[in-house]
């Protein structure tokens, strides 16, 4: 491959070469992107395992000028292959997920069928495997002094890169872009659960902070207890309280401005692509009415920047595929605006 430093933005994207069309080794790139091809639990639509490749082959068709970061891609972005070992399990565990949840939905009660028993226990033992084998991906990387970031998959995927992050960096913040709050303890009887990975974070995870959830539109009175008995560790900012501050008047300028000022000095993000309208993740695993678009997400992250808070790392997930590469496609470009934004606040 040609020299990043020698790279013409301009030109046609060349499918040999790796993300974005860029020319890139793992050696020679500040960003490490780790594909984590993983969607055992989800609980609606399947697909998520197999974004990342999908996204992958629609960030050829990015652009490399971003306005407010022109330079950034200089510092070179490396997506890592994804690894097929990963998503046989997955395909596996999704098949035996989906038997159980079809028989605990009927009513019928685990205890009494060994077959079942036998697959929580498959399950939830997959789900402790792939944490152990984020969390050794990630702190390998950085040990290194490598900026990483986790592409997924469900929103379960980034728990060990969390772990890693924590261990890292010392005290940190979340922010979380989701329709869903995630708090869910054990989520039909899985315990990492991509509707639990919240919970967990913050029960394993002791250099969390606080975690700033904003746009959930969808959630249950167990979470709502949770948010409200946690002094304040867990700030949700709802989409329909944001919806009708607007309608009264404020700002979203004002409202951004209010919850970068929640977060703490250092702040990870994580963004389930379901916090966005679903005109923009049609085939995300679990749609819900309403949500953000895609600037003025951006525009809360470029609050962050401005603020002097640093970004130590981010997670993507939840992204669906499709014939018409829609949503790989809009997928593509939140991982560029990530991607710039992560490596600029490192500069």
């Amino acid at each position: 491959m040609s020299d990043l430093i020698n790279h013409d933005p301009n030109s046609v994207s060349n499918p040999d070469n790796n993300i974005f069309g860029l020319p890139t080794s793992e050696e020679t790139s500040r960003l490490i992107i780790i594909p984590v091809p993983w969607e055992v639990t989800v609980s609606y639509n399947a697909g998520t395992a197999r974004a990342p490749e999908a996204i992958h082959k629609a960030s050829l068709q990015v652009d490399l000028f971003d306005s407010e970061m022109p330079e950034a891609w200089k510092k070179g972005f490396y997506m890592r292959p994804v690894d097929k070992k990963i998503l046989m399990k997955s395909d596996y565990l999704r098949k035996e997920a989906e038997l159980y949840i079809d028989y605990i939905s009927r009513g019928e009660e685990v205890e009494a069928n060994q077959f079942m028993l036998k697959t929580l226990k498959e399950v939830n033992e997959g789900g402790t495997f792939l944490n152990n084998w984020v969390y050794d991906q990630t702190k390998a990387l950085l040990e290194k002094d490598k900026l990483v970031c986790i592409l997924g998959g469900d929103h379960s995927t980034p728990l060990g890169y969390m772990k890693a992050i924590g261990e890292k960096h010392g005290q940190f913040g979340i922010l979380q872009i989701d329709a869903h709050c995630d708090l869910r303890e054990s989520y039909e009887g899985f315990v990492y659960s991509h509707a639990s990975i919240m919970f967990n974070a913050l029960k394993e995870i002791p250099e969390i902070e606080r975690l700033v959830q904003v746009g959930v539109r969808d959630y249950s009175q167990v979470e709502w207890e949770y948010i409200k008995s946690s002094n304040f560790r867990v700030v949700t900012y709802f989409d329909k309280e944001i919806k009708t501050r607007q309608f009264e008047g404020q700002s979203w300028k004002t409202i951004a401005e209010e919850i970068v000022d929640k977060l703490p000095d250092k702040v990870l993000i994580s963004f389930d692509i379901d916090g966005l309208d679903r005109k923009l993740c049609p085939h995300t695993g679990t749609p819900v009415p309403g949500g953000f678009e895609l600037e003025e997400v951006f525009f809360v992250f470029k609050k962050v920047i401005e603020s002097g808070k640093k970004i130590i790392g981010f997670d993507l997930s939840e992204v669906g595929i499709s014939d018409s590469d829609w949503n790989s496609n809009v997928g593509a470009r939140v991982l560029f605006k990530l991607s710039n934004l992560l490596v600029t606040s490192n500069s």
